[in-house]
């Protein structure tokens, strides 16, 4: 289980030998993290997806409406192919992403990209999922309502969905000068 804390230093002196960079170069290092973490971020994401993907699929052929089981039913199916052809494209982001990172390619977009659409598509699938198993979705006796409450932290930490796109964008712009 994941726990998050806040933590503030005050009046700490770090000894030379264990500052890491150069003075004042703290944020710049800090934000260059980020490069690494955020595909780590978006592939957790991209897993809680296809978990909720894999219940909603299994649910979706055993429950039957009108004789026949909901994945029969247009608006389930198409609910269904959504989420699969949205978590292989966040997958895909993800590898991107990655590659870069491990190649010594600059990744800061395609880490950008990759954690936001992954933490978006991640609580927009978790939230179908529910929306297929119907009132038996918001039941702690099925994963799904669980995959829903911890969908959202994705598009909260290692930078919300909204910087994300402020990263995007300026990247984007810049490589376009």
């Amino acid at each position: 289980m994941q726990r998050h804390a806040r933590v503030s230093f005050q009046d700490v002196e770090v000894p030379a030998e264990n500052v890491i960079g150069a003075e004042g170069m703290g944020w710049k290092l800090a934000m260059g993290a980020f490069d690494h973490t955020r595909p780590v971020v978006a592939s957790a994401a991209v897993g809680l997806a296809r978990s909720a993907m894999e219940h909603a699929t299994k649910y979706a052929m055993e429950r039957q409406t009108m004789g026949v089981p909901i994945a029969q039913h247009q608006a389930v199916s198409f609910m269904i192919a959504d989420m699969a052809k949205d978590i292989e494209a966040a997958r895909l982001l993800v590898r991107q992403a990655a590659w870069m990172k491990d190649n010594g390619i600059q990744n800061t977009m395609y880490a950008s990209m990759a954690k936001a659409f992954a933490a978006d598509a991640a609580h927009r699938i978790a939230s179908d999922a529910v929306q297929i198993f119907g009132g038996y979705g918001f039941n702690t006796e099925y994963p799904v309502e669980k995959l829903l409450r911890d969908s959202k932290i994705f598009q909260i930490y290692e930078g919300t969905s909204q910087i994300q796109r402020l990263i995007i964008a300026r990247e984007h712009f810049r490589k376009s000068m």
